[in-house]
């Protein structure tokens, strides 16, 4: 049995940039910080955080005055904005930069009283706080999750329209709701670059690297990781067996019957520590080699508040 990595895989700029915020602000300002949201969507991550006094929450009426509060990753509305600032919290945005440019997108098109499309999944707090950016009386915003819902739009076609995207979806699968888009409204307006991050491209383009010379492929991540999700969904959409995990302990043995080479790779905001475990643990079992495939460099870097640089 073999082991393949993938490459890239893993942490991406943007979770470097949070969980750091995070660290950070424990270290200078003491426990507790508090933060809205999961910083990232993974449980060791947020885990250790706690441990370490992070105290997470989902709204800002959780919070007691005189804190200090830090936005996840996903980015948040403008309403929340403004309740921290009303409330005189001591705001640490870690809101990835990529999020940062839709929602930038998002005010400017609604601004000009032009109607927007977001393509993304209800209730995920990324598309939460893109929608939250609209503030507008003659255009809305509308969620889209795929090419029924884009069929169903009722919007008048002569008036102004642009669409965004999710950060964090599958590639192809925007792709498809995209060009429905445009055959219904031919005038839509889009971004000039794709919406989708790097960092979850270029981990939907190792996996199907892996799954030309895989019989499995493992995921390491959390259920609620929507880029972690879009891996297993493309593994499986390439006719590869795939499965999502947390961490070592939900392997299953099962699952390796008959199977000689192992594709592993994780999601954007899950640590490499995990994804090392997951190798000893299959190894441990099954004698596996391990065949790590090039690497592949990100060099991309987001830079720190400046009150956290010092």
């Amino acid at each position: 049995m073999k082991i393949q990595l993938a490459n890239p895989r893993g942490f991406c700029a943007g979770v470097d940039r949070a969980i750091e915020i995070v660290e950070r602000a424990l270290k200078i300002f003491g426990a507790p910080i508090y933060v809205r949201h999961e910083v990232v969507h993974n449980t060791y991550v947020v885990n250790c955080l706690k441990n370490n006094g992070a105290v997470f929450v989902e709204e800002l009426s959780e919070i007691p005055d005189d804190s200090t509060v830090i936005f996840s990753a996903h980015g948040v509305s403008q309403k929340v904005q403004q309740e921290a600032q009303n409330r005189q919290l001591k705001i640490f945005d870690a809101t990835c930069p990529l999020v940062t440019k839709v929602h930038m997108e998002v005010a400017r098109y609604a601004k000009n009283d032009t109607n927007v499309i977001l393509v993304g999944h209800a209730g995920h707090p990324e598309v939460d706080g893109t929608m939250g950016q609209f503030s507008n009386n003659k255009a809305q915003i509308y969620l889209v999750e795929d090419t029924k819902d884009v069929k169903n739009l009722n919007i008048n076609k002569d008036s102004a329209i642009a669409y965004v995207t999710q950060t964090t979806l599958s590639v192809d699968d925007t792709k498809n709701i995209i060009s429905e888009l445009k055959n219904k409204f031919p005038d839509i307006q889009g971004p000039k670059k794709n919406d989708i991050c790097y960092a979850t491209q270029n981990r939907q383009n190792a996996i199907k690297d892996l799954s030309k010379s895989c019989d499995m492929i493992i995921v390491v991540g959390s259920p609620n990781s929507s880029n972690s999700n879009r891996l297993k969904e493309l593994a499986i959409k390439n006719n590869i067996p795939s499965y999502l995990i947390d961490n070592a302990n939900e392997l299953e043995k099962g699952w390796f019957k008959n199977k000689l080479n192992i594709g592993l790779t994780a999601g954007a905001s899950a640590p490499e520590l995990l994804v090392e475990e997951v190798i000893e643990k299959i190894q441990t079992w099954f004698g596996a080699s391990l065949a790590d495939k090039n690497e592949s460099t990100e060099n991309i870097v987001f830079q720190l508040p400046k009150e956290l640089k010092k």
